[in-house]
């Protein structure tokens, strides 16, 4: 060894003799969940004496530094002093700071900042920092099942695909979610969607890009479909269907007799498809993760498959939701339900001229409320044979409104049309008028003025007959 060398390791250990040292470590953390208490440790080694330590919260990728906790030694007599400043002791130091109950904006990393005396100068600090990364997990506090693009009316003559959008909002990371269908888990084709199309709504209104799906139509039934259209190609008109979406006048015989009525009067039925699909769908599958402004992550996970109304109505569909945070996944289930005629509600009871008469649809016929209908159904009304009072052909909504009604709308039929893509099914309800005795007692009668005129018929008569007399 050069006398070089030596001279330097000499000079080195009495820097360090005159220095000090110091060296921070923190105690690495577990991920934790959102409600739980976590305590940070900061441990800390050195040979001189305390100043400072302080906590810090890094935020915004580390640019800003958020004091959580600070310890001030020169205020505090419970630390040990070294009583010989050149003597060398190793004193071994813990800080801990208590976060309980802590939130997704708790998650980030934390730095545990040690500051010592200089041993030479006494005043000069040496500072040294640890750090640790707090992962906190917040478990889905929300999942629904949607289908896009409702209400949707139903297709006779054509397949179509139905997407239903599992939501899972809340969670931190982003949780898995999959689908089953009764029970057992769908095997699905992974593909890409590329639009964000939800935001704090109630359902998936905007259409994302989805692999088009189609199967060939049974030629059996496509002759007789074809055999259905109109002289000009389009579709002829079913007993289900509005006069705004129909081209052909209805079969003599289908409208109910009002010979066999009771007032009020309603008649179901029920449409189903012209097509025949195949048993065996494919499934396709797509998921997208939205950050959202908390921290967490809105989950989106599209399931697009053909529909088969006759297999697929009645058919429970689950969307189950797995998270770090859950001993269990979360599960949500939705029914596939077609519509089975509209039951409706005329208020008031007894309809006078001129009152404004609501038409309402206050459930179903068969079973299930509105709101176990699924996916929503389109509630479209027309009038038998005429327009509406407005002079429409037809209105969406689950509720019509005829303001002041005359006279002539006594014994009227109306239709409620109900349909979700599983199938169409029809109310008709007529409306009896009466007549309305206060509007009576304020029309002025025609025959009022008839003895007057009577009486001033008698004087004028012999006038004329004299002046008659006199000119011839």
């Amino acid at each position: 060894m050069t006398v070089l060398s030596l001279c330097f390791l000499v000079c080195a250990d009495l820097l360090q003799v005159a220095v000090g040292y110091l060296t921070v470590t923190i105690e690495p953390l577990l991920p934790v969940v959102v409600g739980d208490t976590v305590t940070l440790k900061c441990n800390f080694k050195t040979d001189g004496r305390l100043r400072e330590i302080v906590w810090y919260r890094v935020t915004d990728g580390g640019t800003i530094k958020q004091k959580i906790f600070t310890y001030d030694a020169m205020f505090n007599t419970n630390y040990s002093h070294m009583e010989d400043y050149r003597r060398r002791e190793d004193l071994v130091y813990q800080s801990t700071v208590r976060l309980p109950e802590v939130r997704i904006s708790d998650n980030g990393p934390y730095e545990c900042h040690v500051g010592i005396y200089d041993r030479a100068t006494r005043e000069k600090v040496v500072l040294a920092s640890g750090n640790v990364l707090l992962t906190v997990m917040s478990p889905p506090n929300n999942i629904s099942v949607v289908a896009e693009n409702t209400p949707a009316p139903f297709s006779r003559y054509q397949a179509q695909n139905l997407t239903l959008v599992c939501i899972a909002k809340g969670g931190k990371p982003a949780p898995s979610v999959y689908f089953k269908r009764d029970g057992e888990l769908i095997e699905v084709i992974s593909y890409v969607s590329s639009t964000v199309d939800y935001e704090g709504g109630g359902s998936a209104g905007v259409r994302g890009a989805r692999p088009l799906i189609s199967r060939d139509l049974d030629d059996t039934k496509l002759r007789k479909s074809l055999s259905l259209l109109g002289p000009d190609g389009r579709p002829g008109r079913l007993y289900t269907e509005s006069p705004g979406r129909s081209y052909m006048a209805r079969q003599p015989g289908q409208e109910p007799s009002p010979a066999t009525e009771t007032i009020p009067e309603t008649v179901v039925s029920r449409e189903f498809p012209r097509w025949v699909q195949s048993t065996d769908p494919l499934y396709y599958f797509s998921n997208m993760q939205i950050p959202q402004s908390d921290g967490s992550v809105l989950v989106q996970a599209k399931l697009t498959w053909t529909l088969n109304p006759q297999l697929d109505n009645d058919a429970l569909f689950s969307c189950e939701v797995s998270h770090p945070a859950l001993s269990m996944p979360m599960q949500t289930e939705v029914t596939l339900v077609a519509p089975k005629g509209p039951k409706l509600l005329i208020t008031p009871a007894r309809a006078k001229v001129g009152d404004t008469v609501r038409i309402t649809v206050q459930g179903f016929q068969v079973g299930s409320p509105v709101n176990e209908v699924f996916p929503e159904p389109l509630f479209t009304w027309t009038r038998v044979g005429d327009r509406l009072l407005d002079g429409s052909a037809e209105r969406d909504g689950k509720e019509l409104v005829l303001e002041r009604v005359p006279a002539e709308l006594n014994g009227s039929m109306y239709r409620c049309t109900a349909q979700n893509p599983l199938g169409s099914t029809d109310t008709h309800i007529r409306l009896i008028v009466f007549e309305n005795p206060s509007m009576l007692k304020n029309t002025q009668n025609p025959n009022n003025g008839a003895p007057g005129l009577h009486k001033l018929g008698l004087i004028f008569l012999p006038l004329i007959f004299t002046v008659t007399v006199e000119l011839t």
